[in-house]
């Protein structure tokens, strides 16, 4: 599927900034004018790796109309789904490095997959230059209602009470779902049976069915249903309590603070993609993120608008979580299917 937005003459563009009309994206001066006046000079590709209507493809049409606005060109955006995302990643990395074909990443395609998955046939770090984060999606511990648990510590105390009768779900083998309760295992010393389910839809059904207890995933996906109180959440996986669940606390709060990580959705060019396009694409990111109506069709939707993160500190951020969840996986001896 394709999605391509459009744009009218320059000096028409020009005249809806100074209005605010549109996303309300007042004083975005194409970036194209501020660096190297051939890039870009044509529509730019934006593959998102899963099927439309999830949370990263979301994310990415969230963007490609402030984004195309602040590079003056329009942005096509592309699915390819397969593979739990490798197969576009993969696509992506051997595309020509000019600034034209991007990636939307994620902790799925960029951590999970090449941690589980022995032929992904790229590297997340060494086969991209990864501009920055889009957003956070905060994961959550979330149980079922039926659950006599109302806490973290009363979770932790009935597993280690009841070793093996806890099962939880995730969206498949090697997903972050899994990846994230296998981390909460390790720290906190519980044993709970994992039943993988094929993506975030069959997941839902069997959390509400009471097929599995809990999981420790997305939270985007099951805010709804927590807010109707049919499943409940114990704490959310982010820096800070959430607006839509401030009863809610963190991890951190509760005294397990190495649990506090927020999935995310970034950026990502072919590595070998020129240090002044790169710096091109970062900039106008940080100008679409400044947008009111982003930030709040973001919010909306669960999502964490995105801090200042440049490139350096992007990959370093994610080389530190592909070290330690690749502990994980190795202890666990967790192999995608």
């Amino acid at each position: 599927m394709k999605d391509v937005t459009m744009h009218p003459p320059s000096s028409t563009r020009r005249q809806l900034l100074g209005a605010g009309l549109g996303l309300g994206l007042t004083g975005l001066a194409p970036l194209a004018a501020q660096a190297d006046e051939k890039y870009p000079s044509r529509p730019i590709t934006l593959v998102v790796p899963f099927p439309p209507g999830g949370s990263v493809d979301i994310m990415a049409r969230q963007y490609s109309e402030p984004l195309a606005r602040a590079l003056g060109v329009p942005i096509v955006v592309e699915n390819r789904p397969g593979a739990g995302g490798s197969v576009a990643s993969l696509s992506v990395a051997r595309a020509k490095p000019d600034g034209y074909t991007l990636v939307a990443s994620s902790q799925s395609s960029h951590l999970a997959n090449p941690l589980t998955q022995p032929k992904v046939g790229y590297d997340p770090v060494k086969d991209f230059e990864n501009i920055t984060i889009l957003g956070r999606l905060p994961n959550a511990l979330v149980v079922h209602a039926s659950l006599p648990i109302r806490s973290v510590q009363e979770f932790i105390d009935y597993a280690k009470k009841n070793p093996g009768k806890l099962n939880y779900g995730s969206g498949g083998t090697g997903s972050m779902g899994q990846l994230n309760v296998e981390m909460f295992k390790a720290v906190t010393g519980v044993q709970t049976t994992h039943i993988p389910y094929r993506g975030g839809s069959p997941l839902i059904t069997a959390v509400l069915a009471n097929e599995v207890q809990f999981i420790l995933d997305n939270l985007v996906i099951m805010l709804p249903h927590v807010q109707a109180g049919k499943v409940r959440a114990l704490a959310v996986a982010s820096e800070q309590r959430l607006p839509q669940l401030p009863d809610v606390p963190t991890l951190a709060e509760v005294g397990y603070p190495q649990l506090n990580l927020s999935s995310w959705t970034g950026l990502a060019a072919p590595g070998g993609t020129p240090a002044p396009i790169v710096q091109t694409l970062y900039k106008a990111v940080r100008q679409a993120a400044t947008s009111p109506a982003l930030v709040a069709s973001l919010n909306e939707r669960g999502v964490i608008p995105p801090e200042e993160m440049p490139p350096a500190a992007f990959e370093k951020m994610m080389a530190e979580r592909l070290a330690r969840f690749g502990e994980v996986v190795r202890k666990a001896g967790i192999t995608a299917e």
